[in-house]
């Protein structure tokens, strides 16, 4: 099959843009594969297999580990040498020894027996492989840094960085100005770390359409997103239009809105007053007897 694969599949050979798109190929011809009959016999490759698949033994019940194993030290970079290429880690393990578990498409870093990143392999010699979520409690420190990072620019790059992340951007610069603004998105970005990414976008828009420039209006607005993601969607008639308000709901306020109903009856100063009574009429029987 090896043979019969590189002839009919890969001669002349495919151009790709990933090795990703490449095995979705693989895949698709596999399963194309199924229905063919080898020479004259009555049956196909799948029907073979059906025969042929119940006299198998059965996996292993734990996978067998087909990784390479390095174990290099993180640079003042936060980057580790694999191979000819170079990764990104969190800048918390600078100066330390990490293992690392190189696959063929991607690899796995592990401080201890905790994971700590994962890349897509490089294939191309000399490249290098940033994420920048690991570069955020450097940045949040010197966010002049930030708009020339090569981290950012593999971050646009990799879809992670979208369009709503640049015009929340732009309008706190020009708020708060360049160093708290650019302060103001790296608080955004480190709230990936809790939020899942879609939810921080949608609540990047809405801080956005409302003039909340501040992480934590987003972080609110993504709350809100995930939240909303729960809990049933209402019916048409009451929607006004398509799109949601443009509103940011202060912390206090949604806190009170949350809170359950209060069932107790409303406060009366009656008691009160009737003290006020009885203290005029002893005051009243006591100036009468220092008159006699």
């Amino acid at each position: 099959m090896i043979g019969y694969f590189r002839r009919n599949h890969f001669v002349p050979v495919p151009e790709v843009s990933s090795l990703a798109e490449l095995n979705e190929m693989v895949e698709q011809w596999d399963r194309q594969d199924d229905a063919r009959r080898i020479g004259s016999r009555p049956k196909t490759v799948a029907e073979y297999f059906a025969l042929e698949q119940p006299l198998l033994m059965p996996l292993p019940e734990e996978p067998f580990e087909t990784g390479r194993l390095f174990t290099p030290r993180v640079d003042r970079y936060g980057q580790i040498p694999v191979r000819t290429n170079r990764y990104s880690v969190p800048i918390r393990l600078i100066g330390k020894r990490v293992r690392v578990v190189l696959h063929a498409s991607h690899l796995v870093v592990y401080d201890q027996n905790v994971e700590v990143a994962r890349h897509e392999r490089l294939i191309a010699k000399g490249a290098v492989r940033l994420d920048l979520d690991h570069y955020l409690e450097v940045l949040v420190r010197k966010p002049g840094a930030f708009p020339g990072s090569t981290a950012l620019e593999q971050a646009r790059s990799a879809g992670r960085f979208t369009p709503v992340h640049d015009a929340w951007w732009d309008q706190a610069r020009k708020i708060h100005g360049e160093r708290d603004g650019t302060r103001a998105l790296i608080e955004v970005l480190l709230l990936g770390r809790h939020l899942p990414h879609e939810h921080v976008v949608a609540g990047l828009a809405a801080a956005l359409r409302a003039g909340a420039m501040t992480a934590d209006a987003v972080a609110l607005e993504a709350r809100k997103a995930a939240q909303a993601e729960t809990e049933p969607v209402p019916a048409a008639g009451q929607m006004i239009s398509g799109n949601p308000p443009a509103t940011v709901t202060s912390l206090h306020e949604w806190r009170l809105a949350h809170l359950p109903a209060d069932t107790r009856p409303l406060p009366s100063v009656t008691p009160y007053d009737q003290l006020l009574r009885h203290r005029r009429i002893s005051g009243g029987d006591h100036r009468e007897g220092e008159a006699q």
